[in-house]
């Protein structure tokens, strides 16, 4: 049993599971997932990830799970959270589906979505404008807004939790794969 996931490059990836000897997993949202997933991907999001939800994905195939998101931050979390509860041959899809797309494997694409990334970007920009705005015309006690957010944004630089990504990822738009 392995303790820790290793890598992977797409292409390699792309072999080995096309031969059926792997079961590709994509964490991300399902907005995210019906814009452009991987050919052949299950979809087990990051927050209902567990090993249950994993062997069901998996079905018949006893081979390694390769783990994708938009980038690789996300699989690799949920890489750790596999290993943690002694999942066997985990692997990450280096750079995750955008590695896969600009690699030119295949690929089912839908309808373009705003990403969770960019979701928070809006979201925490928002929130400074608006308290900034009411500190100025309404109560300086508002500032505090702007306050909580700039940290907020470095609690996630630092320790790699977003806690506005975690909020927005339970959005209805995001679970249920409406397009924004």
């Amino acid at each position: 049993m392995s303790n820790q996931a290793t890598t992977i490059k797409p292409a390699e990836a792309s072999a080995v599971v096309g031969s059926g000897r792997g079961t590709l997993v994509d964490v991300r949202t399902p907005a995210e997932f019906g814009e452009v997933h991987a050919t052949g991907a299950q979809l087990v999001p990051l927050d209902v990830l567990d090993r249950l939800a994993v062997e069901a994905a998996r079905g018949a195939n006893t081979g390694p799970v390769y783990l994708l998101c938009a980038s690789g931050i996300r699989a690799t979390k949920a890489a750790e959270k596999l290993c943690n509860v002694g999942l066997d041959e985990v692997v990450v899809v280096e750079g995750g589906t955008n590695a896969w797309v600009a690699a030119g494997l295949p690929v089912i694409r839908g309808r373009k979505t705003i990403s969770i990334e960019r979701q928070v970007r809006i979201g925490a920009g928002s929130f400074v404008l608006i308290g900034t705005a009411l500190g100025r015309f309404v109560h300086p006690g508002f500032y505090l807004l702007a306050v909580f957010v700039g940290a907020g944004l470095v609690f996630a630089g630092v320790t790699d939790i977003c806690g506005l990504a975690i909020v927005l990822a339970q959005a209805p738009w995001n679970r249920s794969g409406k397009k924004l």
